[in-house]
Parts: structure tokens; C-alpha cells; sequence
């Protein structure tokens, strides 16, 4: 299977989820808008999910996938067996011990990390307090699931660990729109989602559970023990969560800065909530594909083949990621508009904060996706410690530009920070590979990049152009419908003039593209772990 067939497996499945984020997030922005029970979901959410992509998917995707993989190639797949049975009973016990310690701590947690600004709002903080206890077993869930998911992208099983994140927004979009037919108040569906949150937890660990199981690995629960290969993988994780998490971490930031104003955690949540589809479908589905390929390349010695990776998924990240920023950063209002526009979100007149911010975080999408497409030439190596000084640094600059912006600026300071910090990071993973020479010099990238970035400058100043033509039918005034059509417009005649501008200058080879796609296996895993 070729690299881009197996970006678009992974793509796939990240596709419906934020897809169906959207849906969620509009029920959201129409039942709650931005207002206190909105804030406080948000920063409770963000907790877990933080933990979650912390100890879960960074560390495993990082640190579990290279080791799973060197079980494979020299135990067979009873080797990753019993490896993988080790960990499990090790994570499941570490889980139940912080969850516990977690819920009993969850006042002081959310008074002095998660929301510090809500101290002065009992009624918010005491409800931040019992939806992030509702939600934070969820962590148990996610984490065990995320091992799993490792387990089956080493396994080059893809599609399963990818769309089951779908049914966190099949639930909750469930959630909502009961509530909306009940005619349930805000508080009353803050907490059906906190408990939907947590259902959503059980059914993904249960639908990669069963695939592992399909895949031949039936996991049982051994006794914790900290084996030579366990201590090894914490030994990785440690660092390799911090560094996956980075995003997360800045966020978490982000919010307990922004927990000083009101309906700015929920304005850069519903922000986050859009930069997330092109950093999903194509950041995630890179990092999650490239690191079992290339930890396969470099085990085997094939360098060839290892260089070719990283410089054919960095030109597909751009290739898609820097028309998406700019469109971003060109029409954010109307996106933002289109999309949350209604019910309490119309009511508070929030579009323009939001629109400001997603404008933001465009300016740094490019570098969130290439830190996913960098790190992995690090962790494939089993280096996992380099990316995770970069990641303290960033998260030093993240802190430092968002108390100097946010007093002035408000929510959009913080978005800045976030961006400033990733390029800050994207920059010195790429400076250490070169250096290193794990990164070597490919014409084609070079010549590619900067025609990607003037097909992307063309196109953003067509767009500017046709939405300053189009504003009668893009404003609040006109109806949803009309709105919606003139936006659909708009994008497809850029994404029209970008992949033209791109293919004729010499941004993007069809011929290239079509050989990647047919390329023959030759560097597949055996039969027996084959993929669906």
C-alpha cells in the first residue's frame, strides 16, 4: 500500500470525526453560545483530554510503536503478545491509581490549573468542578484505547483506530440534539455531555479492542511488573508525551490564561474546533502513518527509503496545509459565521472574537502539521528526549507571549502564543535534523515549497477579492442558506485556482503523485499482519 494510500485510510476515519465535530460544535455554539456553562464544559473537557493526549496517544504513538514494531520483526507476533500484555497491566494500574487520585483532588486541580479565573464565579467553578469529575475517567479509557491503536497501526491496520474517535461526536451530537427536542436549559445539558463524554470513552476502548482481537492479538491482564522492555518504554514515554502533547499542553495553557475573561475559553474552543479539520485529517494521519514506516525503514537499514518518507510526507503536508491556513487567515469570518451563527452564539455577537482567533491559529497550522511530520524522525530513532527540550522551550515562549498579548488582546493573544510557539518549535526540530544529517537535501522539495506557497498567495488574494465582492450575501443579514452557498462558492473557486496555480508552476507533480499512489508494496509487512 503506498504512503498516500495510507494517509487517506488514516484521513479517512479523521475525516467523519471532524465532520461530525462540526455538527457537534454547532449544536454547541447554538444551545450554549459563549456564555457560563459553555466555559465551563470547555475547561473541563480540556483536563482529560489533555491527560489523555499526554500519556496516551504521544507517549504510545512515540514510544510503544517502535518497540511493538521491534517485537514483531524479532519475536513474532507472540513476542508482541506477551510485550504488549505487560504494558497493558503496568497502564491499567498507573491509570486507576491517578483517576482516583484525580476526582479526589479535583477542586483544588481546577482552582489552581485548569480555570484559576473562575475562582471569583463560584457558580461557574463549582460546576467546572463536576463535570471535569464526571469526565476525567474517561483518561482510563482513551489511554488504554490509544495503546490499542498502537498496536494496530503497527500492525498496518488502520481504519479501525481511526474512526472510532467518530463516536465521541456520534454520542454527544446524540446528546444534543435530545436536548434540543426536550428543550433542556444549559446546565441540564452540560452534564448530559459530561456523561456522554464518558459513554463515548467505553464504546471507542471496546470497538479497538475487538479489532485487536481480530487482528490476532488477544491482550490478558498480567500482573504489574516493571520488565527490561517496560522500564525501556517508560524510559521513552516520558519525554515522548510531553513532546506528542505539546499542542495540548499549550492549550491547556491557553485555557487556564484565559479563564480570566469571560467566553474565552469557549471562543478559542469553538476556534480550535475548525483549524482542528486540516490539522487532523492531515497532521494526524501523517505522524500516525510515518512512524511505523519509518521505524520499519531504519530497523531494516534501508536509509533510502527513510529519507524518501520524510521529504515525500512533508511536501503532502504543505501541499494541503498551506491553502488551508490561508483561507484561514482570508476568510475566517464567514466560515465562523456559516458555521455558529444562531441561537445563543447570534445572541452574545461572538463572531468577531472567533473569527479573529481561527485567523490566528491559520498563521500557525502549517507548523502544527509539520511538527508531526518532524518528530517522528526523532522517535523513530528511539530519541525521544531531543523533542521534548524543543517542547519545553515552546511551551516557555507559548507562556511568555500570552501574558504580554492576552491583557491587550484578549482570547486572539493566545491563539498568537500558540502559533508563535509552534513555529518556534516546527523550526528547531527541523535545525537539529539537518544537522544531525537525518535529513538530506531533496531537490524536489526544495523547488516545490516555495511555488506551493505562491499558489497559496494567489489564491488567498483571490479569495480576499471575491468575499469583498460577496459580502452582501455573506453577512448576517442574508439568510443562512445564501450564506452557505456563497461560502461553498467561494471555497470551491479557490480550491479551483490553487490546485491549478500549484500543478501548472511546478508546486505539484500529477505524475508523481500518480506513481506514489501505484506503487507496489515492496516494503509491506508480511501477510499474516496485513491490513483490512
Amino acid at each position: 500500500m503506498s504512503l498516500i494510500k495510507k494517509f487517506a485510510t488514516v484521513a479517512s476515519g479523521t475525516l467523519m470525526s471532524r465532520a461530525l465535530g462540526f455538527a457537534r460544535e454547532m449544536l454547541m455554539a447554538a444551545a450554549l453560545g459563549t456564555g457560563p456553562v459553555a466555559d465551563a464544559f470547555y475547561a473541563a473537557f480540556q483536563f482529560p483530554n489533555t491527560f489523555r493526549r499526554l500519556f496516551a496517544e504521544g507517549a504510545f504513538n512515540a514510544a510503544f510503536v517502535p518497540l511493538f514494531a521491534k517485537e514483531i520483526e524479532a519475536n513474532g507476533v507472540e513476542g508482541a503478545k506477551r510485550f504488549s500484555e505487560e504494558v497493558f497491566g503496568v497502564l491499567f494500574t498507573a491509570l486507576l491509581a491517578l483517576t482516583i487520585a484525580m476526582e479526589l483532588a479535583m477542586p483544588l486541580i481546577v482552582r489552581f490549573v485548569v480555570a484559576p479565573g473562575f475562582a471569583d464565579n463560584p457558580e461557574k467553578f463549582d460546576l467546572t468542578v463536576a463535570l471535569a469529575t464526571i469526565m476525567f475517567p474517561y483518561l482510563i479509557c482513551m489511554s488504554l484505547a490509544a495503546m490499542m491503536s498502537g498496536m494496530l497501526n503497527s500492525l498496518r491496520r488502520y481504519f479501525a483506530a481511526a474512526v472510532a474517535p467518530v463516536f465521541l461526536n456520534i454520542i454527544l451530537v446524540g446528546v444534543l440534539a435530545n436536548a434540543w427536542y426536550r428543550g433542556h436549559d444549559g446546565l441540564t445539558v452540560g452534564y448530559a455531555l459530561a456523561w456522554g463524554v464518558l459513554a463515548a470513552g467505553l464504546v471507542q476502548l471496546g470497538i479497538v479492542w475487538i479489532a485487536v482481537r481480530h487482528a490476532g492479538i488477544a491482550i490478558g491482564f498480567r500482573r504489574p511488573k516493571l520488565t527490561p522492555n517496560v522500564k525501556r518504554l517508560l524510559w521513552l514515554a516520558l519525554p515522548a508525551a510531553i513532546t506528542g502533547g505539546i499542542t495540548q499542553i499549550n492549550t491547556l495553557i491557553g485555557t487556564a490564561i484565559a479563564s480570566g475573561q469571560d467566553s474565552a475559553v469557549s471562543s478559542l474552543n469553538l476556534a480550535d474546533r475548525v483549524y482542528q479539520l486540516p490539522l487532523g485529517v492531515v497532521g494526524v494521519a501523517v505522524a500516525i502513518v510515518l512512524l511505523p514506516e519509518l521505524s520499519r525503514a531504519l530497523k531494516s537499514g534501508n536509509l533510502i527509503e527513510a529519507a524518501n518518507l520524510q521529504n515525500r510526507s512533508v511536501e503532502f503536508t504543505l501541499f494541503l496545509t498551506l491553502p488551508a491556513a490561508a483561507a484561514l487567515l482570508v476568510i475566517s469570518e464567514p466560515i465562523v459565521r456559516v458555521l455558529y451563527e444562531r441561537g445563543a452564539f447570534a445572541a452574545t455577537n461572538s463572531t468577531p472574537v472567533v473569527a479573529a482567533i481561527l485567523a490566528i491559529f491559520g498563521l500557525g497550522l502549517p507548523a502544527f502539521v509539520l511538527i508531526k511530520a518532524f518528530t517522528p524522525g526523532f522517535f523513530a530513532r528511539e530519541d525521544t528526549r531531543t523533542p521534548m527540550y524543543f517542547a519545553a522551550i515552546s511551551v516557555a515562549i507559548n507562556i511568555s507571549v500570552a501574558l504580554t498579548l492576552f491583557p491587550s488582546w484578549g482570547a486572539p493573544g493566545i491563539a498568537a502564543a500558540a502559533a508563535a510557539a509552534g513555529w518556534a518549535n516546527a523550526a528547531m526540530l527541523l535545525g537539529t535534523l539537518i544537522w544531525r544529517g537525518h535529513w538530506d537535501r531533496d531537490a524536489a522539495l526544495l523547488k516545490r515549497i516555495p511555488r506551493l506557497v505562491i499558489a497559496s498567495a494567489i489564491m488567498a488574494a483571490g479569495l480576499w477579492f471575491a468575499a469583498g465582492e460577496a459580502e452582501q450575501w455573506l453577512g448576517s443579514a442574508a439568510p443562512f442558506y445564501t450564506q452557505a452557498a456563497a461560502l461553498a462558492v467561494l471555497v470551491a473557486g479557490a480550491m479551483v485556482v490553487y490546485f491549478g496555480v500549484a500543478f501548472g508552476i511546478g508546486g505539484a507533480d500529477i505524475g508523481m503523485i500518480r506513481r506514489n499512489i501505484r506503487r507496489n508494496r515492496a516494503n509491506a509487512a508480511p501477510a499474516a499482519i496485513d491490513p483490512d
